[in-house]
């Protein structure tokens, strides 16, 4: 399955207890690097990470969550008494000695610190069943724009597996000439070197056939053949399991092929077909740097 690693999701959801808002955010990266950022939720961020594991194999995720709490019995309230008691009781001497009343607002107790805690309760189950689905949701939203790029950027290398098929065809019927090829150079090499001295024909075949196969690039053709048929096979909508590393693996081994039958050929026309089928090699690699 095609998957491109960048996908966005957004989305608020609302309970009795709570209004959520989620935002997640996938890039490209070689591992699943998770990465959380708003309200502090405790164990459930390792749950939500977990969800997110299971759906996801790598990249920058950047999951952002803002939270609401709607219900009033969801908060707890701490004061200080001792504390609070005090700071009374040392403003009221203050007062005392500099012959003046001194206001003490509500507004005031907050800005004293350790005075006043508020915290929020644990999540009960429902809330945190509330918020997982949220999450899941939120992340089918991002996965769906994955499989909407990955559908893409699969039709783009569909094009330079064409391209590149054309050029393999070319190389291959260039390497049916190739033997003669040698043979006629070696000709014309011993005319120069025995100085237009009959040439034994029988030495000259012996040599041009050892020629012919150590420059034989059959299997190397053989063997683009059968990677650029397996890259099809990935590409097929059906299969489940991401395949970027796979295809970044196969799309090393189309290069290192390319390499052999440029280096061993004595064709200038192959020499090209070989550079044009590396560009889009290349290609192909660029490509392969988005998909999950």
């Amino acid at each position: 399955m095609i998957q491109s690693m960048t996908g966005f999701g957004e989305k608020r959801f609302d309970s009795k207890a709570l209004s959520v808002k989620i935002s997640i955010k996938s890039l490209n990266h070689r591992f699943l690097d998770w990465n959380y950022y708003g309200h502090q939720i405790g164990e459930l961020e390792n749950k939500l990470r977990a969800i997110c594991q299971l759906k996801i194999t790598r990249g920058r995720i950047e999951v952002h969550l803002e939270l609401n709490f709607l219900n009033q019995p969801s908060w707890d309230i701490y004061i200080n008494e001792g504390l609070l008691q005090k700071i009374l009781l040392s403003l009221e001497k203050v007062s005392s000695k500099i012959d003046k009343t001194l206001n003490f607002s509500i507004e005031n107790l907050f800005r004293f610190p350790q005075v006043i805690e508020i915290k929020r309760k644990d999540f009960s189950k429902e809330e945190m069943v509330f918020l997982e689905k949220s999450f899941e949701e939120t992340l089918d939203k991002v996965l769906k724009h994955k499989r909407r790029e990955g559908r893409e950027i699969g039709k783009i290398i569909q094009k330079y597996i064409q391209n590149i098929n054309l050029s393999v065809k070319k190389i291959e019927k260039l390497a049916r000439k190739q033997p003669l090829l040698i043979k006629n150079k070696m000709r014309q090499r011993l005319r120069v070197l025995t100085k237009d001295s009959p040439v034994l024909e029988d030495k000259l075949i012996e040599e041009a056939a050892f020629y012919a196969q150590k420059y034989d690039i059959t299997e190397e053709i053989e063997r683009l053949k059968n990677h650029l048929g397996y890259i099809r096979e990935i590409l097929m909508p059906q299969r489940k399991e991401p395949v970027g590393r796979k295809l970044d693996f196969i799309a090393q081994e189309l290069y290192r092929e390319i390499n052999t039958i440029s280096s061993k050929s004595q064709d200038i026309e192959i020499i090209k077909e070989a550079l044009t089928i590396k560009g889009e090699v290349e290609n192909i690699r660029q490509q392969i740097q988005n998909i999950e």
